[in-house]
């Protein structure tokens, strides 16, 4: 998807005259753009200096070509394309190799036989600047018999600079000479087409090269930097009305072998996901007739496109023999591809239903005495099914939700902002490799996985380094400034040989892109924090990122604080918190699973981790960190009750003399009460403003509760549900159950600590826009009931809390709106 507006988000070019250095101790001034290096120059360089890449010259002409790559570190790259070879007719080609130094690249090789005469590669290795120290590069061709056919040697300082958007540099054919005999002696005939360039990350080439550090390793694949998308997911749903034309068993049949009476229910399966409807309870009949069966219940599913699964309708029935067990039977299904479904973009659409054909899936293995089908075939059943677009699909916790647009593209807003995301370095991570006995210290494979909106990115794998330096940026729209953006480091466990070993956690931090300033650069660095079980809270090194929030519409933005957070389908026809839960673990899951069908797979563990999925499990420490949120609001109004108390004593006598004057004047001027409030407010939301955060919040230690937390604590949250540890089976039923109903609980304090601390935000500046906003609306409103009636503005205020709900709306109010888009210290924890 092409972003039109990323170019009115970029900073002016950077001029020479900016960063001009006066006197020889002036330190360097930074510059809020990298530039690109210059190749070699038209004319000679005077004796003694060196020019072109390695040289570190500028342009002939003295101006600098700023990069697309503004808030990261520009990093130069010696890129050398191999196309295809031609002209060996004895032996064929088996490999090129590329060399720089003591760095190396090698092509796929065509094995024995395999060797071609004229084979096609197309493939792009880069050398970075900080491993070059040579100044020559060597492309050398081997042939069938794994022999040196040839080689061709650059001067790299000589290397072409190319500068996105130029097109891409056209490569060549290059003959080869032949290294041996001790002279240069040219082949004939022998030829390979190069393209040899020097650019930055910002070149299309880079996603896909080879890198001189990597080109060795067996998975090299899974070491490219990447973008996904995330599967267009829609709510399915499925309402089973009724059955007709089912042939119910004989009575005397039924009584013969004991049974008391029959169930009958339907079952929908979409993917790996089952559900079912109510039984229908059906009493033995005396003789065989046909008999109809009524649920309408609603089933409701979570799909991606394309729609590659059908759904498979089964109409079962559940006999009872009269002891405790029961026997299914199934009578008919049906299979109905998606495509069949209609898409539903309005909620007071109604939606016709249909009748489908039951096939006999199968029979019992006495059927006369069991059920028997009618001559149409297994019956038929009616449904009322659609595919809504009206409701946003939720894959992630709504308090970190990255996205609530809707499904249908139909019903997007215009983005309002761009976030630019320039993912820098990391600090100082923990070794996840041991020492391979080659004298070289225990390291770790890193990549960065950021996610925000239905777009995820990955960087490139930086092997054997605690310090990686990926300087690569990436860019999204945003359609709602009151979203999470999830960042999460791993170590690439694909890369040690072992298929079924996991990537291993690192770190992860959140952003929400409310508490960001419009048009502000952050640099910051985070750290990344991880539970473990055997070693409790581990800070496993540093995140460095930068940052930038390009707004495109401020009236958008400020206008979006009034709006409901979801689509309006949401509230108009809500799910319940259970079918919520249901739906996202499924939602969940289809992402896991299309995100791991891509190359490089996203694996599972990875996408779970940043999706949080065992965000609603149980966990003694979460518990506790919400209580302890709720005990810190509640610290304030113990506060208050004590300083009126003091007030009561005399304490201060100014301070007790002044709420006397205060309330003297409060009384016979009751006007004044309210713009008195709002006033005080709106000042103190103006005092606060020099105390405003200045940088994103990290994730917090203290407040998850994760200093003090023990092993018993975090091998019980790190537990999968069911239990998988050793114990005795009541107990363990009971431990379930206490985990589901504590995990409920945990949920419900959590969010009252949530609703509490938004109210905190109002006046904290944390998201400067809802603060101005609300600062001003006091100002407003203290105007407003300044020079109005306490009494009619007591008797409008009763009237509209009374009005009638012919004059309701479904929808929430706006203040409703502002108040569940402020932010909280959810954000902030484990």
């Amino acid at each position: 998807m092409a972003y039109p507006y990323v170019f009115r988000a970029q900073a002016p070019p950077v001029r020479v005259e900016d960063h001009k250095v006066v006197g020889n101790d002036a330190a360097p001034v930074p510059q809020a753009r990298e530039q690109w290096p210059a190749g070699a120059s038209t004319s000679a360089p005077p004796h003694g200096s060196r020019s072109g890449w390695l040289g570190g010259g500028v342009l002939g002409s003295g101006e600098r070509l700023a990069s697309a790559y503004d808030l990261v570190e520009t990093m130069h790259y010696l890129y050398v394309r191999v196309v295809k070879a031609r002209g060996f007719l004895v032996n064929g080609v088996c490999s090129v190799e590329a060399r720089v130094g003591s760095h190396r690249g090698a092509t796929r090789r065509f094995e024995g036989k395999v060797a071609k005469a004229n084979p096609e590669w197309d493939q792009v290795f880069a050398f970075s600047r900080e491993c070059v120290h040579a100044t020559t590069l060597e492309v050398f061709v081997r042939d069938g018999e794994d022999a040196m056919a040839g080689s061709v040697a650059f001067d790299i300082a000589e290397a072409p600079v190319r500068v996105p958007p130029d097109s891409p540099l056209a490569p060549q054919w290059y003959r080869l000479e032949a290294t041996g005999g001790g002279g240069r002696m040219v082949v004939t005939g022998g030829e390979v087409m190069l393209a040899v360039w020097v650019g930055t990350q910002a070149d299309e080439a880079f996603s896909d090269a080879w890198h001189a550090s990597d080109a060795g390793v067996a998975a090299a694949q899974s070491t490219r930097s990447k973008v996904y998308v995330t599967p267009k997911l829609w709510y399915l749903r499925i309402s089973v009305l009724e059955a007709h034309d089912v042939i119910v068993p004989a009575g005397a049949a039924i009584a013969c072998r004991g049974r008391q009476h029959v169930e009958v229910f339907a079952k929908v399966q979409v993917g790996g996901m089952v559900l079912r409807t109510r039984p229908c309870r059906c009493a033995a009949a005396g003789a065989i007739t046909p008999a109809s069966f009524t649920w309408n219940e609603e089933l409701v599913f979570t799909v991606a496109e394309p729609f590659d699964e059908p759904a498979v309708l089964i109409i079962e029935a559940r006999v009872h023999p009269g002891n405790n067990k029961h026997e299914v039977i199934i009578i008919g299904r049906a299979v109905l591809p998606l495509a069949l479904f209609e898409k539903r973009l309005d909620a007071h659409r109604h939606v016709q239903p249909q009748w489908f054909s039951l096939d006999p899936f199968g029979r019992s293995p006495e059927p006369a005495a069991f059920f028997s089908f009618a001559a149409g075939g297994g019956g038929r059943v009616r449904l009322r099914a659609c595919l809504e677009g009206a409701y946003h699909v939720m894959e992630e916790p709504a308090m970190y939700a990255s996205d609530a647009r809707p499904t249908a593209r139909q019903l997007w807003r215009p983005p309002v902002a761009v976030l630019e995301v320039g993912v820098l370095a990391a600090q100082e991570l923990t070794p996840t490799k041991t020492d391979a006995g080659d004298g070289r210290s225990a390291t770790t494979d890193a990549y960065c996985v950021a996610k925000y909106g239905n777009k995820w990115v990955r960087t490139r794998t930086v092997t054997d380094s605690c310090s990686p330096k990926w300087n690569e940026q990436y860019t999204w729209e945003v359609y709602d400034p009151c979203t999470v953006l999830t960042l999460a480091v791993f170590h690439n466990a694909r890369l040690a040989g072992v298929a079924d070993k996991k990537d291993q956690r690192i770190g992860k931090i959140r952003i929400r892109l409310s508490t960001l300033e419009m048009d502000r650069v952050y640099t910051t660095a985070h750290p990344l924090l991880v539970l473990d079980p055997s070693s409790g809270l581990r800070k496993n090194g540093e995140l460095r990122l930068a940052l930038r929030l390009t707004c495109l519409s401020l009236a958008g933005v400020v206008r979006l604080y009034g709006k409901p957070f979801f689509p309006n389908m949401h509230y108009a026809h809500p799910f319940t918190a259970v079918q919520m839960e249901t739906l996202r673990r499924q939602a969940m899951g289809v992402v896991a699973a299309r995100l791991g069908r891509s190359e490089p797979p996203l694996r599972r563990e990875v996408v779970e981790y940043m999706l949080d999925a065992g965000s609603h499990a149980w966990s003694i420490r979460r518990s506790k960190a919400n209580f302890l949120r709720v005990t810190a609001l509640l610290a304030g109004a113990a506060a208050t009750a004590r300083r009126l108390a003091g007030v009561c004593r005399w304490e201060s006598p100014a301070t007790t003399i002044l709420a006397h004057v205060m309330l003297v004047t409060l009384t016979c001027f009751p006007e004044l009460i309210l713009p008195s409030v709002f006033l005080y407010m709106a000042g103190a939301g103006l005092c606060n403003y020099r105390r405003r955060p200045r940088r994103p919040a990290n994730m917090d230690a203290r407040l998850s509760c994760a200093e003090g937390t023990n092993h018993d604590e975090l091998d019980e949250e790190e537990d999968t549900f069911p239990t998988s540890r050793p114990s005795n089976a009541v107990v363990r039923v009971r431990y379930d159950r206490l985990r589901s109903v504590a995990g409920r609980i945990q949920v419900v304090v959590g969010d009252v600590a949530t609703v509490g601390e938004r109210v905190r935000s109002l006046l904290a500046w944390r998201d400067t826009r809802a603060t101005a906003i609300f600062t001003a609306f006091c100002l407003a409103a203290a105007v407003v009931l300044y020079v109005t009636p306490m009494r009619a503005m007591a008797l409008v205020a009763g009237i509209y809390v009374l009005r009638h709900p012919r004059f309701r709306s479904h929808m929430p109010s706006a203040a409703g709106n502002f108040f569940k888009r402020l932010p909280s210290r959810a954000d902030t924890m484990l």
